[in-house]
C-alpha cells in the first residue's frame, strides 16, 4: 500500500523546476527497481518522508538540532511498515520528533532531496526524501525527542546560519507556498 502510494503521489507531482523533475523521474525509477525501496534495508538509496513543521501564522518553522548530523535539519526519518502514506509517514515522524499533536499535513509534497548519510545506522546510503508541509493548528508547546539535541522555532527571518543548502531551500519554497496558497 505504501509503495503504491508514494508512486502515485510521485507519478502525480509537479515538479517546480528542472531539478526537482529530475529527481522526481530518479525516484520512480528507484521504485520500479527495488520493490524494497521504501526500507531502510535497501541499498544504497530509500525513501523517506519528512516535514517541514510551521505554525499557524506561517512565520515560524520548527527544526531538530539533530543529534547524529548535528546540524539543524527539518523533522522526519524512515518509511515504517504501519505507514499508509507517504503524507502519513511524514506527520507519523513530526509528531513523533515535535510531541505535537493538532497538525495538518499538505497532501502533495512540497520538495524533493537526495542526500548522502554519513553518520549513523544509514551511514553511506542515500535518503531519498519525500518533504511535506506541515502546520501546528493550534498549541506549539513541543517535546525534544531522544533523536535530537534540541528542537527549537525560527522565525522564516532568523533562521540558524548553519543550515545546508536543502534545507534553505526547503524553508524558501515552504515561504513561497504560504505567502501563494493553492485554491
Amino acid at each position: 500500500m505504501l509503495l503504491e502510494d508514494a508512486v502515485g503521489v510521485l507519478r502525480g507531482w509537479r515538479a517546480p523546476d528542472g531539478e526537482q523533475e529530475g529527481l522526481r523521474v530518479h525516484y520512480l525509477r528507484h521504485l520500479a527497481e527495488h520493490s524494497d525501496g521504501m526500507w531502510r534495508s535497501c541499498r544504497p538509496e530509500h525513501l523517506t518522508a519528512s516535514a517541514l513543521v510551521v505554525d499557524g501564522s506561517g512565520t515560524r518553522t520548527l527544526l531538530t538540532l539533530h543529534k547524529t548530523v548535528g546540524r539543524w535539519l527539518q523533522l522526519g526519518g524512515h518509511c515504517e511498515p504501519g505507514d499508509r502514506t507517504l503524507a502519513g509517514a511524514a506527520f507519523r515522524e513530526a509528531t513523533e520528533e515535535s510531541g505535537l499533536s493538532d497538525l495538518t499535513v499538505s497532501p502533495q509534497p512540497l520538495q524533493l532531496s537526495r542526500h548522502l548519510l554519513e553518520g549513523g545506522g544509514c551511514a553511506g546510503a542515500y535518503h531519498l526524501d519525500v518533504q511535506f508541509l506541515i502546520t501546528a493548528t493550534a498549541d506549539t508547546e513541543h517535546t525534544i525527542s531522544d533523536e535530537s539535541d534540541d528542537l527549537a522555532w525560527f522565525p522564516f527571518s532568523a533562521l540558524p546560519g548553519d543550515l545546508d543548502a536543502s534545507v534553505k531551500q526547503l524553508t524558501t519554497r515552504a515561504r513561497l507556498a504560504l505567502s501563494h496558497p493553492k485554491p
